[in-house]
C-alpha cells in the first residue's frame, strides 16, 4: 500500500509540472506558414499564458517578433516546459539537455518512436525512455497532439479549428489526439467546456494512470474520460481509478481493442472465453472505472455528471407529451437496472387529480411514466413529482429549441423547471426522441439552465443513466468501511509457497496433472471427488471397491490436458469387470492417440450424478492480469459461452453477485419444482479458488475447473476435473 501511495505521489507532481509551468519553451520553433512549429508558436501566445515563452532554434535568430536562442544555456531564466517540434531523431539528446538545464516536464511532438515497427524507431524509443529514467522528468508523447491546460494558459494543441480556452470540470486523457481533438470540439457544440486535455501519445515517460490519478485530487475536475487502446502499468492504473472514485469523481473510459484473436491458442476453456471487452469490465469496473459502448454515450455521461453531478440512482420518473415516447422509453429502460417504480401513493392522487384520466397512455401515472395531455399544467406536475422520495431523477422528453420562436413559451417553462428543480434538490434531465445538433441560440439557452442536463436520442441516453447509477451504488459499497476482505489478513498456505518455488526453476509453463491440481484445490477448501491413482487394472479394481461404485476411470499426466477427445476417460463403470476393461481400452486409446509421454498411471474416480455443471477457473489476460470466471458448464461451456468474470480478490457478496449475473443462475435457483441451490456454498467455492489465485500469484497462468457441479440443498459444489497451469514469475 505504502509502494502504491508513494508511486500515485511521484505521478501527482509529475503531471503538476505539466499542468501549471513557469515557462514555456519551444525547441525547433519556426513561424513557416502550415507547419506544425509555426501552428504550435502561435497557438501558445494566443490563450493568456502567464510565463514567459521562449523559441529555442540554432538556425534562426527570431521567429515572429520574438528573439530565438541557439540552445538552452542562452535562455534567461531555466527552461520549465519544454515542447519539442523537432525530428525524433533530434529528441534524446535534446531532452537530456532540458533536464540537465532544469526542465521538469515536456512534451514530445514527434512520431518515428518504432510505431510502424522500423527497428532504428525503436532503438530511439529506447533511448527517450531511457533518458526520462535517468532524469526523472514528466513527458507526454511522443506522437502526441499536444495539451490544453485552461488554468495555467499552457496551449500545444494542434489544432487548426478555433480553440475556446475556458475554465472547466472536465479533463480528457487519451492516447488519440484526433479522438480527444474531437471530442472537444462535440461538447463544445453541447455548451460543455473542457479544462483539460492531454494527449498521452506514445507513453514513453507519463501515461494515462498517471494523468488520471493528478485529475483524481484536482479540484477544477469532476469527471474524467480517458481513451485507451492498452493500459500500462495495470497496478497504477486501478490505484489511480479508485482514487478518483474516493473523490467521487467518475473514469469514463472508451477502449478499443476487443477481439479475442489472441485467445485462441489458450490452454484452457477459461483462456478461451476470456475476451478482453469482458476482462476490461471485470477488472476495472471494482476501482470505479465507467466503460462507454460508444463515443456517443461519452458526450452523454459528460453531459449528465457536468451538470448533474453524482450520485446518480436508478428510479425513474418520467413524463412526456406523446404515449408512444412512453413504450419508447420503457424499451430503452428494459433490462438496463433503470426502473420506473410506483409512484408514492400521495403523490399519484395528486397527479391523477391534476391531469385526470382517460390520457392517450390510459392511466396517466402508470408505473412512474406520466404522459400529459396538456403542456399548461407541465410545471405544476413536475413540482408534484419532487415530493416522490422514491425517485431519483426526473426524465422529460423535450429538447432545447434551435431559434427563437420554435417553440412557443419553452424558454420560459425551462427556465421555470430548472429553477424549481434547483430549489427542490432534485435532478432532473430533459431527453430528446433524436439526437440534435445546437445552434448559437441553443447553447445561449442552455448556458442558464447549469443544474439541469439534456441527453440526446433515448437509448444511448438510458444507457449512458444505467451506468452512472450502477458506478454510483459500487462508490457508495466501496466507501462502506465495514466492507474489507479477510484476503487481506491471510498467510499463503505452504503448498502455494513450494508451487511457486517450483514455478520459477521451471523453464516455461506446465501443467499439474489432473490428480495434483484436485489436491491443491482441496488444500484451499474446495470439494473434489473421491480419487486414487492406480497403477494397474488391479490395483483399479481395489480401488473402485474402495471408492464404491459407480466410478470414473481417466488418464492422468501432466502433459495430457483433452482427455475426453482421446477416449482417455471412460464413465459409469459399475463393477469390477467394467473397470477391467475400461483400464485396457484407456491405455489402448491413449497410444492410437500419438501421445508420446508416460502415464501418471489410471486416475479412479467417484461417480457424481445429476446437480447443475458450472464452469470456474483463474485466467490471467495478457493486459488485465489475473481474473475469476464463472458460469455455464460441462457441454454448455463453448455452446452458450455463459460466463462471468472479475478482478482478485473475491468476496462472498461479490461472488454471490457474479452467480447470480449469469443466466444458470435460473436453474440454481430451483426451476421446474427442482431444489434450489445453496449460492453461499458456491460463493465459498469461488472465494477458495480466488485465494489460491491471490498465493500464486505471478506464478500462477491458469485454472480450468469444469464441470463443478452443483447439487441442490446445502451441498458444497464438488470439482470433476480440474488443471493447473504455472509458469516461472515475470515470464507472462
Amino acid at each position: 500500500m505504502a509502494d502504491t501511495k508513494q508511486t500515485l505521489t511521484t505521478s501527482i507532481e509529475q503531471v503538476g509540472a505539466l499542468i501549471k509551468p513557469k515557462n514555456i519553451v519551444l525547441v525547433g520553433a519556426s513561424d513557416r506558414p502550415g507547419s506544425w512549429p509555426a501552428t504550435v508558436w502561435k497557438t501558445v501566445h494566443e490563450h493568456g499564458f502567464k510565463g514567459n515563452i521562449y523559441a529555442i532554434n540554432p538556425n534562426r535568430s527570431s521567429v515572429g517578433d520574438k528573439p530565438c536562442y541557439p540552445d538552452f544555456a542562452s535562455l534567461p531564466e531555466k527552461p520549465d516546459h519544454v515542447a519539442f517540434l523537432t525530428p525524433a531523431k533530434h529528441v534524446p539528446g535534446a531532452l537530456a539537455q532540458a533536464a540537465a538545464a532544469g526542465a521538469r516536464s515536456a512534451t514530445v511532438f514527434a512520431s518515428g518512436f518504432g510505431e510502424d515497427g522500423d527497428p532504428h524507431g525503436l532503438e530511439l524509443a529506447e533511448e527517450l525512455r531511457r533518458v526520462i529514467k535517468q532524469t526523472g522528468i514528466g513527458v507526454t508523447g511522443p506522437n502526441c497532439t499536444g495539451n490544453i491546460i485552461a488554468e495555467s494558459g499552457l496551449v500545444t494543441l494542434v489544432d487548426h479549428r478555433k480553440l475556446n480556452v475556458a475554465p472547466g470540470k472536465v479533463s480528457l486523457v487519451g492516447q488519440s489526439g484526433g479522438v480527444l481533438l474531437y471530442a472537444n470540439h462535440i461538447l463544445a457544440d453541447r455548451g460543455i467546456q473542457i479544462g483539460k486535455l492531454i494527449t498521452s501519445g506514445n507513453e514513453a515517460g507519463l501515461n494515462c494512470a498517471d494523468y488520471i490519478a493528478y485529475l483524481a485530487q484536482d479540484d477544477a475536475t469532476s469527471v474524467i474520460f480517458c481513451y485507451l487502446e492498452a493500459i500500462k502499468e495495470l497496478d497504477k492504473f486501478k490505484a489511480a481509478c479508485a482514487l478518483a472514485r474516493r473523490n467521487g469523481k467518475p473514469v469514463i473510459i472508451f477502449k478499443i481493442g476487443a477481439s479475442d484473436e489472441g485467445r485462441k491458442a489458450a490452454m484452457t476453456h477459461t483462456g478461451a472465453l476470456a475476451g478482453s471487452s469482458a476482462v476490461f469490465d471485470a477488472v476495472l469496473e471494482d476501482v470505479g472505472v465507467l466503460r462507454a459502448n460508444s463515443l456517443d454515450e461519452v458526450i452523454e455521461m459528460i453531459e449528465l455528471v457536468e451538470h448533474l453531478g453524482v450520485p446518480i440512482g436508478p428510479n425513474i420518473g418520467a413524463m412526456s407529451l406523446s404515449g408512444a415516447y412512453r413504450g419508447i422509453l420503457v424499451d430503452a429502460a428494459a433490462g438496463s437496472g433503470m426502473t420506473f417504480p410506483a409512484l408514492a401513493p400521495d403523490v399519484e392522487k395528486r397527479l391523477t387529480e391534476l391531469l385526470g384520466v382517460g390520457s392517450s397512455a390510459g392511466n396517466p401515472t402508470d408505473g412512474g411514466f406520466t404522459v400529459l395531455t396538456s403542456v399548461e399544467k407541465y410545471i405544476e406536475a413536475v413540482d408534484i413529482f419532487c415530493d416522490d422520495p422514491n425517485l431519483d431523477i426526473l426524465v422529460l422528453q423535450a429538447e432545447l429549441p434551435r431559434e427563437e420562436g420554435m417553440a412557443a413559451n419553452w424558454e420560459e417553462r425551462f427556465q421555470g423547471i430548472h429553477d424549481l428543480v434547483t430549489r427542490r434538490g432534485k435532478k432532473l434531465a430533459f431527453i430528446s426522441m433524436f439526437s440534435r445538433m445546437y445552434t448559437d441560440y441553443t447553447r445561449k439557452l442552455r448556458a442558464d439552465l447549469p443544474n439541469i442536463a439534456f441527453i440526446h436520442e433515448t437509448t444511448k441516453s438510458i444507457s449512458a443513466l444505467a451506468r452512472l447509477a450502477e458506478w454510483s451504488r459500487r462508490a457508495s459499497e466501496a466507501a462502506d468501511a465495514s466492507k474489507t476482505s479477510a484476503n487481506q489478513t491471510r498467510d499463503p498456505l505452504p503448498v502455494a509457497v513450494e508451487l511457486k518455488a517450483r514455478a520459477n526453476e521451471a523453464s516455461g509453463t506446465f501443467l499439474l496433472n489432473e490428480r495434483a491440481s484436485k489436491q491443491l484445490l482441496a488444500a484451499y477448501g474446495m470439494s473434489v471427488t473421491r480419487e486414487e491413482i492406480a497403477a494397474s487394472a488391479d490395483d483399479a479394481v481395489r480401488l473402485a471397491e474402495d471408492i464404491g461404485y459407480p466410478v470414473v476411470l481417466k488418464a492422468v499426466s501432466d502433459r495430457l490436458y483433452h482427455k475426453s477427445d482421446i477416449g482417455a476417460v471412460q464413465l459409469h463403470l459399475g463393477d469390477a469387470d467394467a473397470v477391467r476393461a475400461a483400464y485396457q481400452l484407456i491405455h489402448e486409446n491413449v497410444a492410437r492417440s500419438g501421445f508420446d509421454g508416460e502415464l501418471d498411471g489410471i486416475l479412479v474416480c467417484q461417480q457424481i450424478d445429476g446437480g447443475v455443471e458450472l464452469v470456474a477457473g483463474i485466467q490471467r489476460d495478457p493486459e488485465m492480469g489475473p481474473v475469476l470466471m464463472v458460469g455455464s458448464g460441462g457441454i454448455l461451456l463453448e455452446l452458450m459461452q455463459d460466463v462471468a468474470f472479475s478482478a482478485l480478490p473475491l468476496d462472498r457478496d461479490r461472488a454471490i453477485e457474479l452467480v447470480k449475473s449469469t443466466r444458470i443462475n435460473k436453474l440454481l435457483g430451483g426451476y421446474r419444482g427442482e431444489g434450489a441451490h445453496d449460492l453461499d456454498r458456491i460463493a465459498d467455492a469461488l472465494v477458495a479458488l480466488s485465494n489460491l489465485a491471490v498465493d500464486l500469484g505471478d506464478s500462477l497462468e491458469s485454472i480450468d475447473i469444469n464441470p463443478l457441479v452443483s447439487r441442490s440443498g446445502d451441498n458444497y459444489p464438488i470439482a470433476l476435473d480440474a488443471v493447473v497451469v504455472l509458469g516461472r514469475e515475470g515470464s507472462h
